[in-house]
């Protein structure tokens, strides 16, 4: 091989590289958004359902997610407790500590402005997820 057809040869591969590596920026972008419907759009929600049925902690709120999607979706604490910070610095739930002396577990409960709040969001919400529903079984046809 000459010098010519190494240096065409090198470019070749560098440039093969680079799209492999913006392909799998793609898809790690692309499963990121995936994830962030459900823990960004759906998440907050029901955790304020999850809420208003009982009070609850953060990791009971995880597991009782799971039982009811029958293990489909177990979100992590990792990223329901942000979500629960975020609720009750907007006063839409009140964390309180099972053990003021110990602080092992906060229990949260809906406010009443926080039932309001939920009330109200699952109204404007419904007709949105009612449109995904439509488009994920469209493209689920489609694609099986």
């Amino acid at each position: 091989m000459n010098e010519k057809d190494l240096k065409a040869e090198e470019k070749r591969l560098y440039e093969e590289y680079k799209q492999k590596l913006a392909d799998l920026k793609k898809i790690k972008k692309e499963n990121e958004a995936v994830g962030q419907v459900f823990t960004k759009g759906l998440l907050p929600i029901y955790i304020l359902y999850i809420l208003s049925l009982n009070p609850s902690n953060g990791n009971d709120i995880s597991h009782k997610i799971g039982e009811k999607t029958n293990g489909l979706w177990v979100p992590s604490t990792g990223g329901i407790y942000p979500i629960l910070k975020k609720l009750e610095k907007q006063g839409d739930i009140i964390g309180e500590w099972n053990d003021p002396k110990k602080k092992f577990q906060k229990i949260y409960t809906l406010t009443k402005e926080g039932r309001i709040n939920f009330e109200s969001k699952k109204k404007l919400l419904k007709s949105k997820i009612e449109e995904s529903l439509e488009v994920f079984k469209i493209i689920y046809n489609d694609l099986y």
